[in-house]
Parts: structure tokens; C-alpha cells; sequence
């Protein structure tokens, strides 16, 4: 039996990267998987993927600063799968910038997709985990989230913000039975790390940086995700789950 049998879950930005490994992991887990994004071809593409490896599976359009689409897609999810229990806020993006060279435009379009578009997630998936009997909100932050930056203004706060929702959530919705825990990955090998290192010499650099000696994969996030939307994380909530193999530890 999967760590997640029975349940259905929500991923937010899961056509691709990190979202994408969550949802082939939790649908090899049992779950009912509904794969949210703007990335139209690319999300039917993977629903296909997994509905042909015999998951239950449904791609939704979700532009996660819209409150119109997070309505459409939580009704859309217990519509098709009769509940909600599992909400993943995965869709993020970058931007690098101090704050002297950050425009007003950028901030507001990082601010309004990475923090929110998580609080949207968080107030339409909360009354349908009421129905549902409880449930496990895990939004995706970032070390970014937990430490200053030379260069990430706006990504730091973005996704500062995500940490500090998540515990407000927590706090207000554990007699609920709903769960929020933040999860804050290090350097991850996807598309965004180009991004993120520029050059070999960056690359090099936050290598050494990092005590294990590689960086992670979208693998390794997932399966810390999927902990904290099972069960078996059942008294967990309001924490942060760092995957940055020892990165902000020194």
C-alpha cells in the first residue's frame, strides 16, 4: 500500500521540475494527482505519463495569481476526486536583482506569482479540506527564505513570506485538522539553476559551499514533500523542512 493511497492532491507549478517529480512520485504512491500549471502541453503531456502507468490523474490550468483559477481548480479536484487532501504551492519564479536595481514591476510580479499566489492556494484549499475531514498544505519556499542575499531581494522576501504564511496557517487551522509545513530546498539541478549560477566559476563556488559535495535533484526534494503530506508526518506542522544538503547549516 502507497504512503499516500486514497488521497487526492493538488500541485501547483507540477508540469515540470520540482512539481513534476512530486507528482510521479505521488501518484507511484496512490494518489489521486491533479497537475496545476500554465504549461498546457507540457502538463497533459505528464497526466498522460501517469495515467498510462495506471494512476488517476487530471490536468487543470492554474495561474496561481489568479483567484479565479485556484476556485476552478480546488472545485475542479473535488469534483473529479471527491476530496482534497494533499495541497502542493510549487509554482515559483526567479529573479536577481539588490535592491537599488529591483524595479517596482519586478517586485510586484515575483511578490505576486511566489507569495500570493501561495496564500491564494492556501484560502481556497482550506475549506475543502474541511469537507475532506483535515489535510497537508506544503508550500514551497527556500533557503532563499531563511537567509539574506547578496543579489535576491525580491526572492528573499517572496519567499520569506511563504515561511511565515505557512506557520500563520498552521497555528490557525491545526484544530481543523489541517496541516501547513514549508519546505526550503537549497540548490536543486533544474531548469532554474541556470538562473540561479551564471557561470562555472559560481557554480564551483556554491559547490564547495555545500558539505555533502553535490547538488540536489528534483528526486530529493519530492521525497521530502511526500513525508510531510503523508501520514506519517501526522504531528508535523508549522515546520520548515530544509533540503540544501548542510548549505545554511554552517
Amino acid at each position: 500500500m502507497g504512503r499516500l493511497e486514497g488521497k487526492s492532491c493538488l500541485i501547483s507549478g507540477g508540469s515540470k521540475g520540482l512539481g513534476a517529480a512530486q507528482a510521479r512520485l505521488f501518484a507511484r504512491e496512490g494518489a489521486r494527482v491533479a497537475v496545476g500549471d500554465i504549461r498546457d502541453s507540457d502538463g497533459g503531456r505528464l497526466v498522460d505519463e501517469l495515467r498510462a502507468s495506471g494512476a488517476d490523474a487530471l490536468y487543470v490550468r492554474l495561474d496561481v495569481t489568479s483567484e479565479a483559477d485556484w476556485e476552478s481548480a480546488v472545485s475542479t479536484v473535488m469534483e473529479e476526486f471527491g476530496a482534497l487532501d494533499v495541497l502542493v504551492s510549487n509554482a515559483g519564479i526567479y529573479n536577481r536583482a539588490p535592491v537599488e536595481e529591483t524595479t517596482l514591476e519586478e517586485w510586484e510580479r515575483v511578490m505576486d506569482v511566489n507569495s500570493t499566489g501561495v496564500f491564494l492556494g492556501t484560502k481556497h484549499a482550506i475549506p475543502a479540506m474541511r469537507r475532506s475531514g483535515g489535510g497537508s498544505i506544503v508550500n514551497m519556499s527556500s533557503v532563499a527564505g531563511l537567509v539574506g542575499s547578496r543579489t535576491q531581494t525580491v526572492y528573499n522576501a517572496s519567499k520569506a513570506s511563504v515561511r511565515l504564511l505557512t506557520k500563520s496557517t498552521a497555528v490557525q487551522y491545526a484544530t481543523a485538522g489541517i496541516r501547513a509545513n514549508s519546505v526550503h530546498p537549497g540548490v536543486i539541478e533544474t531548469d532554474m539553476i541556470n538562473e540561479v549560477i551564471r557561470t562555472d566559476e559560481e557554480r564551483a563556488m556554491r559547490m564547495s559551499l555545500t558539505p555533502i559535495g553535490r547538488f540536489g535533484t528534483a528526486e530529493d526534494v519530492a521525497n521530502g514533500v511526500l513525508f510531510l503530506a503523508s501520514d506519517e508526518a501526522s504531528y508535523i506542522t508549522g515546520a520548515e523542512l530544509v533540503i540544501d544538503g548542510g548549505l545554511t547549516v554552517q
